[in-house]
């Protein structure tokens, strides 16, 4: 294969060299039905989400990443196979939002996957790496070892790495082929921690690959004489265990070494790992004793350069578990020494095919390990199994017995009150109790709690009156272990509300005694649907509760619901009446300048009031103030000059209940109410001006006052009170500044005129 690829680049004056990393990966997702099993409760395409979550973190930017996935879009169909995502750099919310996006739905075609994979990355051309995620074999009639091998073969640098997800021993087989036959690795997982652990694997195998890339060859390339080599590794090991394998210098990254049986065929590769850039290896010991060789193999022509005997040896194993134990119990498992981390227990019925794996747990670094007895009593037997080849090396008897159950509750509960259940002595923390209709199919489990624990718990009586029962349930195969009847009765209810209230106010709800703290009362328009939860609240342990009145007049019935499903209890009518409101202030104030704004009986403290375009959009809020407990606000005038209007605005619903006319001029602009006021509009300090008014004498009390612009309206620098006369002079401060010549009125405290004078420097 490699000799063709050397060719083929000698031809076009070009020559493989390596890099640091794969330019164009392709993961192929698995979107087929059965990713739609669980693992500890948790299914297996919510864990791989998590993973390529994980995946999609720390993924580097200098590899480009695409994806394409299978079987989620059609049922049977074999050619329901799409590319999601173009290989590039990883845009990482989008590229998890893709993947999130994808629905388990058909087939398995995956041999047909790898091969539009290899396609889009243009794999005859191109350096090429396909992952694939895979939690089952082929099912399209398709020979994806066959397939792995053609590529490999046609392809300029093609590898595919395969992750084998909570599949069994036997189809593990089926899925390594692909990467044995490309030069990738083979990793299986059995749970979420395993799937993480084998991306993260492949990742690092992908960033450590040599990549091929073409650059032009001045001269042709001499082929070398194959150089010496020599390997090395243990004259004994023991069966299944991990071993280290060195060798002389490294002739090639992809060259790789092996263990198989002594003078098995030029080329067998079961089991091999590339040397890459190590110096030494760890190989795994075949599962039956016997003699054996390690071989330094040459990627170029798979020739063995060197080999070492190796002799793989037995190991005697014991494994102990207690002779009797309780279904659905856990109970503790013990071993001699570990021969590989790898290694599992599990516990069987007596006889079962070797192999057999459900409910097993790998050794690791322990010395011993919790297992849960099944659920049904009979004769089992507790194994320990070697990893490599799947070989139960020590096995114990032990048998599962049955246990007896109580379970006790109220002979009657009231629908929806919480009620206390006990029982014998708990058998599994995991078990559950819970209340099921009389009959209900074994394992429901709507509304269920765990026993953990406790010796009591408290459940939820159901809505609907009827006969039930309270399970004990077994949480290892989910089984029945004791019940009681239970009878569920229905509760008289009633709730009080005024016959009438101003929309917007709050007003009080009360009933009778509460059945459950999370029941509810809630206002809605008569004849709502059932459960219509809009401004509801909980009547927790309250006997009387404040709702707020709709913003829209009408015919309303206030509910007393049950939490548990929802359901109406209680109810009266409500009549929604509107209020009257008016809302004052002055006609004209200057742009930014304070206004007084006063309105009528206030309908609700967090109704608000503030200034607004003329016309502006219902529910403008921009600048506004509570009411609160105030009888009057002062707001600010917006900068800018032009027509506008001051708004009383129900907080419910936020409708305008009233509104008066505003004009706001300019910030300098003069302001008369009467008076006729005339003065300069700038002079400077200490000057003496004229200032005149055009106002009839009259015998009110009124001046001609000076003051600071922004100063209150009856304070002032100086005043002259005004007699029959229609003009005065006034001498300015001496300090620069915006200044104010207002006409008062005293006897009725009113301004009849304003005039800005700006005093310059």
């Amino acid at each position: 294969m490699k000799t063709i690829a050397a060719l083929s680049f000698a031809l076009f004056g070009l020559a493989p060299i390596a890099a640091s990393a794969a330019d164009d990966v392709m993961i192929v997702y698995d979107g087929s039905n059965s990713m739609w099993g669980q693992i500890e409760g948790v299914s297996k395409i919510e864990i791989a989400r998590d993973v390529m979550a994980g995946l999609v973190e720390t993924w580097p930017q200098s590899t480009n990443l695409g994806l394409l996935a299978y079987g989620h879009r059609r049922e049977g169909d074999c050619t329901d196979i799409e590319l999601m995502v173009k290989p590039g750099p990883v845009e990482k919310g989008a590229f998890l939002q893709t993947v999130n996006s994808i629905t388990p739905r058909g087939r398995t075609p995956l041999t047909a996957a790898v091969e539009q994979a290899a396609e889009f990355l243009s794999y005859r051309d191109n350096p090429a790496t396909v992952v694939l995620v895979s939690d089952g074999v082929e099912t399209c009639q398709a020979d994806p070892c066959a397939l792995a091998a053609q590529l490999e073969r046609q392809g300029v640098a093609f590898t595919a790495h395969v992750i084998g997800f909570d599949l069994s021993r036997e189809e593990h087989e089926q899925l390594a082929c692909i990467a044995e036959n490309t030069g990738g690795i083979f990793v299986p997982a059995e749970n979420a921690d395993e799937l993480r652990a084998a991306m993260t694997q492949v990742q690092a195998t992908i960033e450590s690959e040599p990549v091929v890339e073409q650059v032009p060859e001045p001269e042709p390339v001499v082929e070398p004489e194959t150089p010496p080599q020599t390997v090395s590794a243990p004259a004994t090991v023991t069966f299944g265990t991990d071993f280290t394998v060195t060798w002389g210098e490294t002739v090639h990254s992809r060259d790789w070494v092996v263990i198989v049986p002594a003078g098995a065929d030029e080329g067998t590769s079961r089991g091999y790992r590339r040397v890459e850039s190590h110096d030494s290896i760890a190989l795994r010991a075949p599962a039956e004793p016997g003699l054996y060789e390690v071989r330094y193999v040459l990627d170029e022509g798979n020739t063995t350069l060197a080999s070492t005997p190796v002799e793989v040896v037995a190991a005697e194993q014991t494994v102990s578990a207690p002779a009797t134990v309780t279904f659905g119990t856990e109970f503790t498992v013990s071993w001699g020494e570990t021969i590989n981390p790898r290694d599992w227990v599990v516990i069987v019925p007596s006889g079962a095919d070797e192999g057999t794996s459900q409910g097993y747990r790998r050794v690791e670094s322990h010395d011993s390990i919790a297992l849960r007895a099944p659920a049904e009593p009979g004769l089992y037997e507790v194994r320990y199994v070697l990893d490599e080849g799947n070989r139960t090396l020590a096995s114990t008897p032990v048998e599962v017995v049955a246990a007896e159950q109580t379970v006790s509750a109220p002979a009657t509960v009231t629908f929806g009150t919480e009620f206390i259940v006990s029982w014998g002595e708990t058998i599994n923390p995991r078990d559950w109790v819970v209340i099921v209709p009389s009959g209900a199919d074994e394992g429901t489990s709507r509304g269920y709690r765990r026993v953990e624990s406790h010796d009591s718990i408290a459940l939820r009586a159901p809505a609907e009156p009827g006969l039930y029962e309270v399970r004990y349930v077994l949480d290892e195969g989910n089984r029945t272990l004791a019940s009681t009847p239970v009878e569920v009765v229905a509760a008289e209810q009633t709730v009080s509300a005024p016959a009438t209230v101003t929309f917007g106010t709050e007003f009080t709800v009360s009933w009778g005694e509460t059945i459950n703290p999370r029941d509810w009362v809630v206002i809605v328009p008569a004849g709502a649907d059932e459960g219509t939860s809009q401004g509801y609240r909980r009547v927790e342990n309250h006997d009387v509760i404040s709702l707020r009145a709709p913003s829209v007049p009408g015919l309303y019935e206030v509910r007393y619901v049950l939490d548990e499903g929802n359901r109406t209890l209680a109810s009266t009518p409500v009549e929604i009446v509107e209020a009257q409101q008016s809302v004052s202030g002055p006609e004209i104030v200057r742009a930014e300048s304070e206004v007084t704004v006063t309105w009528g009986e206030t309908v609700h403290p967090r109704d608000w009031v503030v200034i607004v375009a003329v016309g502006a959009d219902e529910g403008t809020s921009q600048g506004y103030r509570r009411v609160e407990n105030h009888d009057d606000i002062t707001l600010t005038a917006p900068a800018e000059t032009g027509l506008y209007e001051i708004r009383y605005v129900l907080d419910e619903g936020s409708k305008t209940l009233a509104s008066s006319p505003l004009e706001v001029v300019a910030a300098d602009a003069p302001l008369d109410d009467g008076a006729g006021l005339n003065a300069p509009a700038s002079a400077t300090p200490s000057e003496t001006v004229t200032v005149s008014w055009t106002i009839s004498p009259d015998d009110a009390d009124r001046r001609v006052a000076l003051a600071k612009a922004d100063a209150p309206d009856f304070t002032w620098i100086s005043a002259h009170r005004v007699g029959g006369e229609q003009e005065t002079e006034i001498t300015l401060p001496d300090t620069p500044g915006q200044y104010e010549v207002r006409f008062l009125d005293i006897s009725s405290q009113s301004v009849l005129g304003r005039a800005i004078i700006a005093v310059g420097e």
